[in-house]
């Protein structure tokens, strides 16, 4: 009875491990599936396959390093990272970067332009000092509430 229970533990591990590792897995058959969710003839291979390696006793690893060996690296859904993925892995990081550095900019300028626009109006026409200077107060942007401005913005 005890022996028919760790037969029964063992095939029920084997069976964990081996889906695990087929989630893991693309369908080199159907491309957009994993090996466990694919009825291709590839696909029952692969998982005869895993199935037979866990039972050699292979590590995950191994298994995985068999694959793609074997496969090649795009069988795999978790590429690893180095220089020729680096572009793949940090695109989404740049052009947030770069669309947020964009809309800053962008809000920035809207704070100035408008400023500037009538200071460059309020030149041409022909005013007393006095009536100059209350101008060029009222029209001078108000210096940013607590914070800084950035060395890039002073003018």
């Amino acid at each position: 009875m005890a022996s028919e229970d760790d037969a029964v533990k063992n095939a029920m591990i084997v069976d964990a491990r081996a889906r695990n590792i087929s989630h893991n897995v693309r369908c080199t058959e159907c491309g957009s599936q994993s090996i466990e969710d694919s009825q291709a003839d590839i696909a029952i291979l692969l998982r005869k396959l895993i199935r037979d390696e866990i039972r050699d006793g292979k590590s995950d690893k191994q298994i995985y390093k068999k694959l793609e060996d074997d496969f090649g690296e795009t069988v795999l859904y978790t590429p690893k990272f180095d220089m020729q993925t680096a572009a793949l892995w940090l695109s989404p990081v740049l052009i947030g970067a770069v669309a947020a550095g964009g809309w800053v900019y962008k809000k920035h300028k809207q704070k100035t332009n408008v400023h500037i626009m009538a200071l460059d109006l309020v030149r041409g026409v022909s005013l007393t000092p006095k009536e100059k200077e209350t101008m060029l107060d009222i029209l001078t942007p108000p210096p940013s509430q607590g914070a800084r401005t950035p060395f890039w913005w002073r003018r």
